[in-house]
């Protein structure tokens, strides 16, 4: 089953980074300069920030439907960050060189199905979550430490496109 992993939008986030250190703090923000690569991951490029770069980490509601499994975390988005579109069935780096904790819901979000993989094993993980008809997406967060990473969804195969 085809999928495509989603970043999150830059728009969303733009507007912190001309905020001063104390109005990012009543966001329950931070600014902060990258001091390790890897080790920063950034929500809307999807790669790790080089050290020097400037961040703002921010707790993100990431799963924001009513229930019991609304839920948010912290996110790191770097300064200047670009909006991001990964290749259907592709894994971006920044997931891929990670211990990954993968979340299945379905249309009622609805937790369904779980499981945690080595990086270099989510495309396959995803994939045979997808062909469960029960599953509407997917929800990846990093393992160690278990910020939210990046959403994913059911693409229409290029196979399947052409018929």
């Amino acid at each position: 089953m085809s999928f495509q992993i989603r970043s999150l939008p830059a728009s969303e986030f733009a507007h912190l980074f001309a905020l001063s250190d104390a109005e990012l703090a009543e966001r329950n923000a931070c600014r902060q300069i990258v001091t390790q690569n890897p080790g920063t991951p950034c929500r809307v490029s999807l790669q790790d920030a080089e050290i020097g770069e400037t961040v703002v980490l921010l707790n993100y509601m990431h799963q924001p439907c009513g229930g019991p499994y609304q839920a948010s975390h912290a996110i790191f988005v770097r300064e200047n960050a670009e909006d991001t579109e990964v290749a259907p069935d592709r894994v971006p780096d920044v997931i891929r060189t990670r211990l990954i904790s993968l979340r299945f819901f379905d249309e009622g979000h609805q937790m369904v199905h779980a499981e945690v993989a080595s990086g270099d094993h989510v495309a396959e993980a995803i994939s045979a979550a997808f062909e469960r008809e029960d599953i509407a997406y997917g929800h990846l967060h990093n393992a160690k430490p278990g910020c939210f990473a990046a959403s994913v969804h059911r693409v229409a195969s290029d196979a399947s496109a052409r018929q």
